[in-house]
Order: C-alpha cells, then sequence, then structure tokens
C-alpha cells in the first residue's frame, strides 16, 4: 500500500495543545459557573462594603502565592516539557518536582508564621481596614497548601496532562462553595449573622481540599509509571541550581508586580477617599468593580488562561528542539483567535452590561462597570496568551519590564485621575494600560523574528 494511502488510514494523534485546552476549557467554565453564582452569593449575603473588604485580601494572597508557587510551578513546567522536548520521551524525570516541593514547603510555612503573627500591622498599616486581620489569619494557613499543591500541577502541565491541575481546580471550587454555604447556613440557623470571614475560612479549605487530591494524583501517576516499567528518566545532570537560576528570577519579577498591584488595590479606596467617598461608600465602590465587574470580564479568561497554560510547556519544548515554524504557526493562531473572542466579547457585553449588573448582582453600578470593561476584551485575553508564549522563549525580562510599564502607567492614572474623576479615572486607566501592554507584546514578538515571516 502506498504511504500516501496509509497514512489516510492511520489514527490521527491528538493534539496535546488542542486536548489540554479542551479540558482545561471545559473545567475552566464549569468552575467560573460555579464561581459566578457563588460570588452573586456572597454579594447578597454580606453586601458590597463585605465584598470590598474581602476583596482587599486579594494582594496579601498574590503575593504570597508569588513568593512561594508561582515561580516554581511555571519552572517546574518548562523543565519537564524541554526535557521532553529534547529527549523525545512522554515521561521525563520528576526531579524537578521533588525539588520544587523541598524548596517551597520551608519557604511557604515560613510565609505562614509572618501573615499569621504580622496580621494585625499588615491589615491597620497596608490594607487600612483593621477588620481584615482575623481574615489573613484564616488565609495564613492556605499558603503552604496552595504551594505544594502548584508544584504538583507544574508537573502535570509539562508533561501535557492537563486533567489532573483542572480536576483539582473542579474540586477546590467545590468545596469552597459547599463550604462558605453550610457555615453560613448553620449560622443563619442560629440567630446569628454570617460574617464575610466565612468566605476565607472556605477559601483555605478548598485550598487543602485539592492538595491532597494533587498528592494523590501524583503518587497514582508515579505507581503507574513503575507498573509499566517505564520510570522517570534521572536527569542526573539537573541540579538546584538549574531550578533556582529559573525560580529567583521568576519569583523575584512576580513579587515586584504584585507590590505594585497591592500599591494598586490599596490606593483605589484611598483615591476614593480623597474624591469625597466615605469609608463605606468607598470600599462599597470597590466591592462592585472587582467583585463584581471583573469576575464578569474575565469570565471568557477560561479558554484563553487555558491556552496560555497550555502554551507554556508547548512553546518551551518547539523552542528546545528548534522548531521555529512550529512556533510562528502557533503565536499567529494565538493573535488571531485572541481578538476574535475579545471582540466578541466586547459587543456581547456592551449590549447585555446593563442588564447583568441589574438582573444577577442587583447593582446598575456594576452594570455601567461591565459596559465600560467591555472595551479591554480584545487586549485583554490576548495579553494572557502571549505572556505565556514569551516566557516560553525565555523573554521573562523583557516580559517583567512591559508589565511593570503597564502597572505604572495604571498606578499614575490611580493617583492623577481618581482624586479628580473617581472611579471612572481607574477605569480610563486599565483602558491604556492594557493598550500599551499589548502593543510591547507583540513589538517585543515582531523584533524576535516571530511574526509568521521566514
Amino acid at each position: 500500500m502506498p504511504s500516501s494511502a496509509k497514512s489516510r488510514f492511520q489514527p490521527r494523534t491528538r493534539h496535546p495543545l488542542v486536548m489540554g485546552t479542551v479540558i482545561l476549557t471545559a473545567t475552566g467554565l464549569i468552575t467560573r459557573v460555579i464561581g459566578f453564582f457563588y460570588r452573586i452569593y456572597l454579594s447578597r449575603q454580606f453586601g458590597e462594603e463585605g465584598m470590598g473588604i474581602y476583596q482587599l485580601l486579594s494582594p496579601v494572597l498574590a503575593l504570597s502565592f508569588s513568593l512561594t508557587a508561582a515561580g516554581f510551578q511555571t519552572a517546574i513546567s518548562k523543565f519537564v516539557a524541554a526535557q521532553a522536548g529534547r529527549e523525545n520521551t512522554s515521561n521525563p524525570s520528576r526531579r524537578p518536582m521533588v525539588m520544587g516541593l523541598i524548596l517551597t514547603v520551608p519557604l511557604s510555612l515560613a510565609c505562614t508564621a509572618a501573615l499569621f503573627t504580622g496580621s494585625d500591622f499588615i491589615a491597620v498599616n497596608l490594607l487600612q481596614e483593621p477588620r481584615t486581620a482575623p481574615m489573613i489569619r484564616l488565609l495564613a494557613p492556605s499558603v503552604p497548601l496552595s504551594a505544594i499543591h502548584a508544584c504538583i500541577n507544574g508537573y502535570f502541565y509539562g508533561i501535557k496532562k492537563a486533567g489532573v491541575p483542572a480536576g483539582t481546580q473542579l474540586l477546590e471550587q467545590c468545596c469552597r462553595v459547599v463550604c462558605v454555604y453550610l457555615l453560613s447556613a448553620s449560622i443563619l440557623a442560629q440567630g446569628h449573622t454570617p460574617s464575610i470571614n466565612v468566605a476565607v475560612l472556605g477559601l483555605t479549605i478548598g485550598e487543602g481540599c485539592s492538595m491532597l487530591a494533587a498528592l494523590a494524583a501524583a503518587w497514582y501517576h508515579r505507581l503507574r509509571q513503575t507498573a509499566v516499567s517505564t520510570p522517570g528518566r534521572p536527569c542526573a545532570s539537573f541540579g538546584y541550581d538549574q531550578l533556582l537560576g529559573m525560580v529567583i528570577p521568576l519569583t523575584a519579577n512576580r513579587i515586584v508586580l504584585n507590590l505594585l498591584q497591592s500599591v494598586e488595590s490599596v490606593s483605589i479606596p484611598a483615591g476614593l477617599r480623597s474624591y469625597g467617598y466615605d469609608n463605606a461608600t468607598a470600599l462599597s465602590v470597590y466591592g462592585v468593580l472587582t467583585g463584581m465587574a471583573f469576575p464578569m470580564i474575565f469570565f471568557p479568561n477560561a479558554l484563553t488562561g487555558s491556552v496560555s497554560v497550555m502554551l507554556l510547556p508547548m512553546i518551551s519544548e518547539s523552542y528546545a528542539r528548534g522548531d521555529d515554524e512550529g512556533i510562528r504557526r502557533a503565536i499567529l493562531r494565538t493573535v488571531k483567535y485572541c481578538f476574535l473572542l475579545g471582540f466578541a466579547c466586547m459587543g456581547f457585553f456592551l449590549l447585555t452590561g446593563r442588564f447583568l449588573g441589574e438582573g444577577l448582582y442587583k447593582s446598575p453600578l456594576a452594570g455601567h462597570f461591565i459596559r465600560t470593561l467591555s472595551l479591554i476584551c480584545p487586549f485583554l485575553y490576548l495579553d494572557t496568551t502571549l505572556s505565556s508564549i514569551l516566557q516560553g522563549l525565555g523573554m521573562a525580562g523583557r516580559l517583567f519590564l512591559i508589565n511593570v510599564t503597564a502597572l505604572l502607567a495604571r498606578l499614575a492614572f490611580i493617583l492623577l485621575t481618581i482624586p479628580r474623576l473617581g472611579i471612572q479615572g481607574y477605569l480610563y486607566g486599565i483602558l491604556v494600560s492594557q493598550l500599551l501592554q499589548c502593543a510591547l507584546y507583540l513589538l517585543c514578538l515582531w523584533r524576535r523574528g516571530w511574526h509568521g515571516k521566514k
């Protein structure tokens, strides 16, 4: 039989990027739908001011994750995928994951101790809201749980088995929602009013459940590989110096970015108070924006976020093999489809933003924010995927500079326009920073020659 005829009858292999994206997107959509109704429940249970107080914890959570987990997950994923590409193996070494765990567990425990003992200082002096102190103490135990979870996820992303991270993500969301609902119902049955602290406790419990599931999956994967006599390659040349050589710059970059984002988060309520709002109103406006409008605008990121997670190991593997044409095709398709998705979502949110805000959240202000933020959709979704491509191509330094530039632009709008224009000044700043970030990402890729021209 001719080779051409044979090829027609050979089963098509499933592309790992496509399959991984499908798995992560499906799980992400389910998770976001659950989270969407969960946000509605929180807003009605605890009010706009409660949502604002809850959102003040975001910088603490993001900074803790950046310090203890984010760099390790990215580095493990990149090293595992690169080894698979160089050695053409479907079962690369687990050594990067094990080494990441050895390093991150003590670091995350130290971070937990610092948060627990310094909660009052952080609440009063940094977040400028004393009511967040008990919330920080409830949040602190989640740090080592998320660090362990991130290292295991990094390995599974590297071997392109997205089902495990997707499953643990879904489990985390379900456990969080069920826990908060049951606790709130129990407190209400006793004749008391639940506080927003219940939501923070649910976050920690959800992270613990997902970490246990990730550990079980890693153990099962190890037993399965041993049973078929295909143990991971020893990768004897890989050492702590290589892992830390990537983790330290990544972590430093994420910490700087999160510090700037923390300043941003704290400055918005402060700017609104300078505009003339009292503290309760400022927190309410901040809660509507970050707890209601942002989740709606970021909802389609279930797709682009899934693509970006799978793009990092795929681009890293292609880069290690020298497959320039494969990288070009991935970049061009990413730009094309992310722009199409972005413009479709922009039109949808422009037309339905008022209904979504008033009908779902019972907040006309949320509807106004959704319609205004719809303008950033084409750039927001593209930025998510382009950042993973730059990481995979080893341009973490340039990525860091671009992100800092965009954040500084947004901070300038916060400091200069919110005291004069109110929250509308911040919305203008978001639009300008997303445009700037997208343009710099594309310029960076163009100057490196990854623009589809040979």
